[in-house]
């Protein structure tokens, strides 16, 4: 089912030759620009026209009424409300470990300046709801949007013919419990568009930012400027790296729980053991025709973006997951901890047998909203520090500016912005 690539003969390139999906963002743009136009152009009615095309329903409005978010929260199954509050608590306990706090510094006598911390004014966050409704995607944004101290939040996710154009209900539940109440039915890019312009119905935000497909990436980059964006979230994918002291029975089970995300989702073992590779093979046969999206997994782990790749040793291995550097990354080996203390790209790093990616996804305190397509080398997963902002406030006593004033001046004539200079001393010219 898993197709072999073998890197053992290799030293280097191995970014290009572990397989990724083929994603044209660019070609999408051709279909998204005139999206997005439309919205900014004629508003609400754009958005619930596009709404009607591609979801096939047109909600009466855009803005999801109370009465259906505290409807969804009484009707939600109470296991599926628990296991929301659980995900809510421990992702709530890291956004606050990592929420930074502003410094002032003295530079000199009388002179200071401060980082100071400021939470974003009005954030956007964008829930999928095509071939599963992603609650937990609610709770990933909105949480530490909520850490940071964002004042305004609104939550947009696609319309549902089944349920009256609205979102699924679950995901209605978890804005409720969440306290979000600013919801809109809206989808793909026409909800993105409607969340960076502004209608009638809502005001434009200052970030963007939650998953997608290919089409609301390309809306991303689109209107990346007129709102900023969190990334370019691609198709899932995973990587394993695995020695022979590995449980085949839980590698297998760990691809396909990615694999059934998505027909282009990537699934990629990384392992020096022929024996595991056959077990993991084994096993696949075995587990995927009892998984309900059977079809789906199979064409993501059929797919060339999708192999087990055979490498010299775990050294060989680290290697090539750093080029790679996988949304989720995998680390099943003798030394699991040893082993991810030395990796360096990847979204989010899963250590030993008892860490499975699903985890992540829901429950472990980490945000399952990561770099993909390689991004993990130079980018970061959602935090709370992607709805937040650094200011630089700068305090100087009249002594403390003419202690370094002439340096100032120096330096803008060398500049030649005299000008510069010349605000300066027009202070320091002053009787003392």
């Amino acid at each position: 089912m898993l197709r072999r690539l073998d890197l053992r003969d290799q030293t280097d390139g191995y970014r290009d030759a572990v397989p990724r999906a083929e994603v044209d963002v660019e070609h999408a743009l051709a279909a998204v620009v005139p999206i997005c136009d439309d919205v900014r152009d004629r508003g609400a009615a754009a958005v619930l026209d596009a709404g009607e095309r591609f979801d096939g329903v047109r909600p009466e409005r855009l803005r999801v009424p109370a009465e259906a978010l505290e409807k969804a929260l009484v009707e939600v199954d109470p296991a599926v409300l628990d296991a929301i509050d659980e995900s809510i608590v421990r992702l709530r306990l890291t956004c606050e470990a990592e929420l930074e706090r502003s410094v002032t510094v003295d530079v000199a006598p009388g002179a200071t300046v401060e980082r100071r911390i400021v939470p974003m004014q009005r954030v956007g966050l964008y829930v999928p709801g095509g071939l599963a409704p992603l609650v937990s995607t609610v709770i990933m944004n909105a949480v530490p949007a909520q850490v940071a101290g964002v004042p305004g939040i609104a939550l947009a996710s696609p319309p549902q013919p089944e349920f009256g154009g609205l979102p699924h209900p679950t995901i209605l539940a978890a804005c409720a419990r969440l306290g979000i109440d600013e919801v809109y039915a809206a989808g793909g890019a026409q909800a993105l568009a409607m969340l960076a312009y502004g209608t009638e119905e809502n005001e434009a935000v200052n970030l963007v930012t939650g998953p997608g497909n290919i089409f609301v990436a390309a809306a991303k980059r689109h209107l990346q400027g007129v709102v900023a964006i969190d990334a370019e979230a691609g198709p899932t994918e995973i990587a394993i790296v695995a020695d022979a002291t590995a449980d085949a029975e839980f590698v297998a089970a760990d691809l396909i729980s990615q694999a059934e995300h998505d027909p282009l989702a990537a699934a990629v073992l990384v392992t020096d053991s022929l024996e595991l590779a056959a077990a993991v093979d084994a096993e696949l046969e075995r587990q995927v025709p009892l998984a309900r999206h059977e079809e789906r997994i199979r064409t993501a782990l059929a797919g060339q973006q999708s192999a087990t790749v055979l490498v010299r040793d775990v050294d060989q291995g680290v290697d090539v997951a750093n080029a790679y550097a996988a949304e989720h990354l995998e680390i099943q080996t003798a030394d699991a901890a040893g082993v991810a203390a030395r990796i360096v790209n990847a979204g989010a790093v899963f250590v030993g047998s008892f860490a499975p990616v699903s985890l992540g996804d829901y429950a472990a305190g980490s945000n399952h909203v990561l770099p993909t397509a390689g991004c993990a080398c130079h980018s970061s997963g959602l935090s709370v520090r992607a709805f937040l902002k650094n200011m630089h406030v700068v305090t100087y006593s009249e002594a403390a500016l003419r202690d370094v004033g002439d340096r100032v001046v120096t330096l803008a004539e060398a500049e030649d912005l005299p000008s510069h200079g010349a605000a300066v001393t027009a202070r320091l010219g002053r009787a003392q």
